[in-house]
């Protein structure tokens, strides 16, 4: 189905199985990050423009953009804090 990971406040991973996609699931996951774990920050990769909607329509906004990942791989990052919680 899905799962998610928080470290110091910071969600470092969400996953969905496609098929669970429009049923609300990972709005659970992430409010359950955000209110029970506190995590408050996130990076997404920039060309993930689904996730990156998401997490804008929860209240994420980009605060940082980086040239590549933290392997050092060509993919660049947007790094995002909450601004405005659920």
């Amino acid at each position: 189905m899905g799962f998610i990971g928080v470290a110091d406040k910071k969600i470092e991973m969400l996953f969905l199985d496609p098929q669970y996609f429009g049923q609300g699931l990972g709005q659970k996951l992430l409010n359950f990050a955000v209110k029970e774990l506190k995590a408050d920050k996130l990076d997404v990769n920039e060309q993930n423009t689904k996730a990156l909607k998401f997490y804008q329509n929860f209240g994420f906004e980009t605060f940082e953009r980086t040239e590549k990942d933290d392997q050092g791989r060509n993919y660049p990052l947007l790094r995002m804090k909450l601004k405005y919680p659920k």
